[in-house]
């Protein structure tokens, strides 16, 4: 992920980084630090009780 940033921001693209696979409340911030910009997280969402809970502790690990 990093190193697709890198070569994006070489570039002059203003493409987003968009990482799929993996990304759970414990990933997500490095996963964010390393340049991702959107990501996809379906496993860790479905099938829990509430997406909702899990969506807003992903966006509190990415606030930190």
């Amino acid at each position: 992920v990093a190193r697709a940033r890198q070569m994006l921001d070489a570039a002059g693209s203003r493409a987003v980084g968009e990482l799929d696979g993996g990304i759970a409340r414990d990933t997500i911030n490095a996963c964010w630090r390393a340049g991702a910009d959107t990501f996809v997280a379906g496993s860790a969402i479905f099938g829990q009780p509430s997406y909702q809970a899990v969506i807003d502790a992903m966006r509190a690990e990415l606030a930190r």
